[in-house]
């Protein structure tokens, strides 16, 4: 498998590799068309329109009207109003005694928090599916399967299918707030470092590269993310690809029932963040601003590895120190005394430990493929300076202190991260070649990507 990202597919091609996603409409005025669309995928059956107090004046109303003119039956619309709304374990159960009710399919009129709300309770009711109708270039969670959902104090990600079907209308979602388009264009940003996490994976006999899956993400990814200028300003071009790439980036979940496609080592920083109960003036940061700022510090890090010598490790050094699966569960337990989520940080911390032997293994394939790998991620990545302007250019945040970290807490987070998910990334190259944190004396220290600004 190369880096090289091959021809874009339609949105019609790659709905035919889409599990449970049977119908997508992404064009001005689609709005209209969602009672056709109901019709066709639920025929017969009555609708619960469920949405926020925002998003019901804005779409739900006239999606319910739209279906009861078409004469679908209705079912009271759930509206979820609480000022604390999130996409939490709590409000998941909400939707589902609604649903519990009646026999209804549900409509889900919103962005990330309504989708993945209505999307697992849909699931653990029964329910052979839902319909969703996007308010937001906000996130890529929309065709995705599986829901991102906080329960027990750990984000986690709950197995549960995508919507049957998605309208998009576009001329709803460009007169979406500038800053949930940002947090769009920076979660779709993120792909880039997560193909080139995915390319390392395989580059280590870690995790193969799904060519099916790979297409659907990275084939159309830099035509959009070419203009975040004009997604900002919510030109119909730019807006156009930036849903469509949001879109492709689910259809490949759904393809491989996993979330590797489109996330990588970035992703386990914003879900640290969010089992750490982050907050910021008041509220959590958008998921896109967080992974998107968690992108240029994975960038940071490639950047500085790829200008070392791997093909030229001390293999044995790095094996002496490595430690013991008992020696990495003490260090767990130490690095998380206290959190909520110790559980699954010692949990995902001994599911991808390896042997001395097999680390052994690794860095000697590391070190005989590194002058090839070296230049497959670097055709991946972009130089962190023009990732900085492209989040800029789009209104992302793209320093820690924007979503409320410390440049000591981020630092903290390159070690943290690494621990959360099992999932092979960067962050694992730099812990098993012993070079995390000389990469974090040289990221933080003077002169560094990340070295604390200079006071006027």
């Amino acid at each position: 498998m190369t880096s090289t990202a091959p021809e874009k597919l339609t949105l019609d091609e790659a709905l035919t590799s889409a599990r449970e996603t049977r119908a997508l409409l992404v064009a001005p005025g689609a709005l209209r068309e969602t009672a056709r669309i109901f019709s066709e995928q639920f025929p017969g059956r009555r609708a619960l329109v469920i949405a926020d107090a925002h998003t019901m004046p804005l779409a739900g109303r006239t999606v319910e009207q739209a279906l009861a003119v078409a004469g679908i039956g209705l079912e009271r619309a759930l509206i979820l109003d609480d000022p604390a709304l999130y996409a939490e374990l709590r409000f998941v159960e909400q939707v589902e005694a609604a649903l519990r009710r009646h026999d209804a399919i549900p409509v889900a009129v919103g962005a990330g928090t309504v989708n993945d709300l209505v999307k697992l309770a849909t699931h653990r009711t029964g329910r052979e599916g839902y319909l969703c109708v996007a308010t937001a270039a906000s996130m890529d969670g929309y065709t995705a399967f599986g829901a991102s959902i906080t329960a027990n104090g750990a984000k986690q990600t709950f197995d549960c299918p995508a919507p049957r079907a998605v309208v998009a209308d576009l001329d709803l979602i460009r007169g979406a707030p500038a800053e949930m388009t940002a947090a769009g264009y920076a979660d779709l940003f993120a792909k880039i470092t997560a193909g080139a996490d995915w390319i390392l994976a395989e580059a280590l006999g870690a995790e193969p590269i799904d060519a099916r899956a790979w297409t659907i993400v990275q084939g159309g990814l830099r035509g959009a993310l070419a203009d975040p200028a004009g997604a900002r300003a919510g030109e119909p071009r730019a807006m156009t690809l930036l849903v469509e790439g949001l879109m492709l980036g689910g259809f490949a979940m759904q393809w491989t029932k996993s979330s590797r496609p489109a996330s990588g080592a970035e992703h386990q920083f914003s879900h640290l963040w969010d089992m750490e109960h982050h907050t910021h003036r008041g509220e959590a940061p958008a998921h896109g601003f967080k992974v998107g700022l968690a992108t240029l510090a994975v960038t940071s890090l490639y950047e500085w590895l790829l200008a070392q010598p791997f093909d030229q490790l001390d293999i044995e050094r790095c094996v002496e120190g490595w430690p013991t699966a008992a020696e990495a569960d003490t260090a767990t337990h130490r690095m998380f005394a206290g959190d909520d989520f110790l559980a699954t940080a010692l949990k995902e911390t001994a599911a991808k430990h390896i042997t001395r032997d097999d680390l052994r293994t690794q860095l000697g394939r590391l070190r005989s493929i590194w002058p090839a790998t070296r230049a497959r991620l670097a055709a991946q990545l972009l130089p962190l300076a023009e990732a900085r302007r492209r989040l800029q250019a789009v209104g992302a945040p793209t320093e820690p202190e924007a979503i409320g970290l410390t440049r000591a807490r981020l630092r903290a987070s390159f070690l943290r991260a690494q621990h959360i998910r099992r999932r092979f990334t960067v962050l694992d190259l730099a812990v098993r070649t012993a070079t995390l944190e000389p990469a974090l004396e040289a990221l933080f220290g003077a002169g560094g990507a990340w070295a604390d600004p200079v006071s006027p």
